[in-house]
Protein backbone atom coordinates (compact mmCIF):
# COMPACT_ATOMS: atom_id res chain seq x y z
CA UNK A 1 0.00 0.00 0.00
CA UNK A 2 0.83 3.60 -0.07
CA UNK A 3 0.55 4.52 3.64
CA UNK A 4 2.06 7.20 4.89
CA UNK A 5 2.80 8.58 1.57
CA UNK A 6 0.24 11.16 1.30
CA UNK A 7 1.17 14.35 -0.04
CA UNK A 8 4.45 12.89 -1.95
CA UNK A 9 4.05 15.11 -4.86
CA UNK A 10 2.71 17.84 -5.00
CA UNK A 11 2.07 20.93 -7.46
CA UNK A 12 5.18 22.98 -6.49
CA UNK A 13 7.56 25.66 -8.51
CA UNK A 14 9.98 23.01 -9.65
CA UNK A 15 13.03 22.98 -11.82
CA UNK A 16 13.07 20.61 -15.32
CA UNK A 17 15.76 20.49 -18.15
CA UNK A 18 14.52 19.98 -21.57
CA UNK A 19 16.77 17.36 -22.71
CA UNK A 20 16.41 17.49 -26.74
CA UNK A 21 18.03 21.73 -26.31
CA UNK A 22 20.39 20.56 -23.60
CA UNK A 23 24.27 21.34 -23.93
CA UNK A 24 26.82 22.09 -21.36
CA UNK A 25 27.66 26.13 -20.45
CA UNK A 26 30.78 26.87 -18.99
CA UNK A 27 30.21 25.81 -15.55
CA UNK A 28 28.75 22.67 -16.76
CA UNK A 29 32.35 21.86 -18.17
CA UNK A 30 33.86 23.19 -15.39
CA UNK A 31 32.06 20.85 -12.49
CA UNK A 32 32.85 17.99 -15.60
CA UNK A 33 36.60 18.51 -15.02
CA UNK A 34 36.50 18.76 -11.48
CA UNK A 35 35.17 15.18 -11.44
CA UNK A 36 34.22 12.99 -14.42
CA UNK A 37 36.24 9.77 -14.37
CA UNK A 38 37.05 10.26 -10.79
CA UNK A 39 33.72 7.46 -9.57
CA UNK A 40 32.51 4.04 -11.43
CA UNK A 41 29.04 4.62 -11.26
CA UNK A 42 26.18 2.01 -11.04
CA UNK A 43 22.87 2.04 -12.41
CA UNK A 44 20.67 -0.47 -10.61
CA UNK A 45 17.27 -1.25 -10.94
CA UNK A 46 15.43 -0.53 -7.89
CA UNK A 47 14.05 -3.70 -7.70
CA UNK A 48 17.88 -5.64 -7.38
CA UNK A 49 19.04 -2.84 -4.85
CA UNK A 50 19.19 -4.16 -1.54
CA UNK A 51 20.23 -1.39 1.00
CA UNK A 52 21.95 -2.33 3.90
CA UNK A 53 22.85 -0.98 7.07
CA UNK A 54 25.83 0.95 5.44
CA UNK A 55 23.53 2.50 3.42
CA UNK A 56 21.16 3.64 5.84
CA UNK A 57 23.73 5.10 7.91
CA UNK A 58 25.57 6.88 4.67
CA UNK A 59 21.92 8.52 3.74
CA UNK A 60 21.31 9.53 7.54
CA UNK A 61 24.33 10.58 8.45
CA UNK A 62 24.38 13.15 4.87
CA UNK A 63 21.31 14.49 6.06
CA UNK A 64 21.74 15.12 9.45
CA UNK A 65 25.01 16.67 8.72
CA UNK A 66 24.17 18.71 5.61
CA UNK A 67 20.97 19.80 6.39
CA UNK A 68 19.99 19.04 9.96
CA UNK A 69 18.83 15.45 11.65
CA UNK A 70 15.11 16.37 11.49
CA UNK A 71 15.14 16.74 7.81
CA UNK A 72 15.80 13.04 6.84
CA UNK A 73 15.49 10.76 9.93
CA UNK A 74 16.07 7.32 9.27
CA UNK A 75 11.42 6.51 8.99
CA UNK A 76 11.47 8.98 6.57
CA UNK A 77 13.82 7.25 4.21
CA UNK A 78 12.34 3.95 4.89
CA UNK A 79 8.87 5.39 3.74
CA UNK A 80 10.91 6.99 0.99
CA UNK A 81 12.45 3.44 -0.24
CA UNK A 82 9.15 1.63 0.71
CA UNK A 83 7.38 4.31 -1.74
CA UNK A 84 7.33 1.80 -4.89
CA UNK A 85 8.01 4.89 -7.40
CA UNK A 86 11.66 4.40 -7.18
CA UNK A 87 12.73 3.39 -10.33
CA UNK A 88 16.81 3.75 -10.14
CA UNK A 89 19.26 3.60 -7.54
CA UNK A 90 22.66 5.47 -8.95
CA UNK A 91 25.61 4.31 -6.53
CA UNK A 92 28.61 6.31 -7.01
CA UNK A 93 32.06 4.51 -5.81
CA UNK A 94 35.68 5.92 -5.39
CA UNK A 95 37.89 2.80 -4.80
CA UNK A 96 36.10 0.85 -2.48
CA UNK A 97 34.16 3.40 -0.86
CA UNK A 98 31.02 4.71 -1.40
CA UNK A 99 31.07 8.22 -2.63
CA UNK A 100 27.55 8.90 -3.29
CA UNK A 101 23.59 7.79 -3.74
CA UNK A 102 21.22 9.42 -6.43
CA UNK A 103 17.69 8.24 -6.06
CA UNK A 104 15.66 8.67 -9.63
CA UNK A 105 12.29 7.97 -10.38
CA UNK A 106 12.14 7.49 -14.12
CA UNK A 107 9.40 6.32 -17.16
CA UNK A 108 9.75 6.29 -20.73
CA UNK A 109 9.99 10.27 -21.45
CA UNK A 110 11.21 11.84 -17.99
CA UNK A 111 13.74 10.81 -15.26
CA UNK A 112 13.34 12.81 -12.03
CA UNK A 113 16.77 13.27 -9.48
CA UNK A 114 14.71 12.95 -6.12
CA UNK A 115 17.02 12.50 -3.59
CA UNK A 116 21.26 12.57 -3.26
CA UNK A 117 23.36 11.37 -0.78
CA UNK A 118 26.96 12.09 -0.85
CA UNK A 119 29.84 11.64 1.09
CA UNK A 120 30.91 15.22 2.78
CA UNK A 121 34.22 15.50 2.25
CA UNK A 122 33.26 16.53 -1.66
CA UNK A 123 30.65 19.32 -0.41
CA UNK A 124 32.63 21.96 -1.07
CA UNK A 125 33.66 20.86 -4.01
CA UNK A 126 29.85 20.72 -5.80
CA UNK A 127 29.58 17.08 -6.04
CA UNK A 128 26.23 17.53 -5.41
CA UNK A 129 26.43 19.48 -8.23
CA UNK A 130 28.43 17.33 -10.76
CA UNK A 131 25.53 14.37 -9.63
CA UNK A 132 22.98 16.57 -11.51
CA UNK A 133 25.21 17.10 -14.31
CA UNK A 134 25.77 13.26 -14.39
CA UNK A 135 22.41 11.93 -14.52
CA UNK A 136 21.00 14.79 -16.60
CA UNK A 137 24.29 13.78 -18.88
CA UNK A 138 22.81 10.09 -18.70
CA UNK A 139 19.16 10.91 -19.14
CA UNK A 140 19.53 12.70 -22.15
CA UNK A 141 21.83 9.56 -23.63
CA UNK A 142 18.86 7.32 -22.91
CA UNK A 143 16.17 9.40 -24.79
CA UNK A 144 14.71 11.25 -22.22
CA UNK A 145 12.62 14.17 -23.17
CA UNK A 146 12.89 16.17 -19.42
CA UNK A 147 14.88 15.39 -16.81
CA UNK A 148 12.94 17.28 -13.31
CA UNK A 149 15.46 18.15 -10.40
CA UNK A 150 12.94 19.03 -7.86
CA UNK A 151 11.85 22.31 -6.30
CA UNK A 152 13.31 25.62 -6.14
CA UNK A 153 12.22 27.90 -3.90
CA UNK A 154 14.29 30.33 -2.64
CA UNK A 155 18.18 31.25 -3.42
CA UNK A 156 19.51 28.36 -1.91
CA UNK A 157 17.74 25.97 -5.05
CA UNK A 158 19.26 28.42 -7.64
CA UNK A 159 21.72 26.24 -7.97
CA UNK A 160 19.26 23.49 -9.78
CA UNK A 161 19.26 26.75 -12.58
CA UNK A 162 22.99 25.98 -13.76
CA UNK A 163 21.96 23.98 -16.56
CA UNK A 164 19.97 24.79 -19.71
CA UNK A 165 17.23 25.20 -20.80
CA UNK A 166 16.34 25.66 -17.02
CA UNK A 167 11.68 25.61 -17.31
CA UNK A 168 10.13 26.33 -14.04
CA UNK A 169 6.23 25.38 -13.17
CA UNK A 170 4.93 28.76 -12.51
CA UNK A 171 1.68 27.25 -11.53
CA UNK A 172 0.35 27.09 -14.82
CA UNK A 173 2.81 26.81 -17.59
CA UNK A 174 6.29 25.78 -17.68
CA UNK A 175 8.14 29.23 -18.01
CA UNK A 176 12.08 29.56 -19.25
CA UNK A 177 11.99 33.06 -17.49
CA UNK A 178 14.18 32.15 -15.19
CA UNK A 179 14.52 35.98 -13.98
CA UNK A 180 10.87 36.46 -12.89
CA UNK A 181 11.21 32.82 -11.32
CA UNK A 182 14.02 34.63 -9.15
CA UNK A 183 12.23 37.42 -8.35
CA UNK A 184 8.80 35.95 -7.36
Amino acid sequence: GTAGLQNIFYTARSVRIALGEFSLSSENRRIGRKFDGQFKKERVPFSQFVPDESFWNFCVSYFAEKHGARAMPRARLETIMQSGIISTVVVYRKGSAIAAYVLEVEDGTMGHFWFSFYDLVYARQSLGLWLMLDCIRDAKARGRAHYYLGTVYGDKAFYKLNFEPAEWWDEDHWSRDIERLKHS
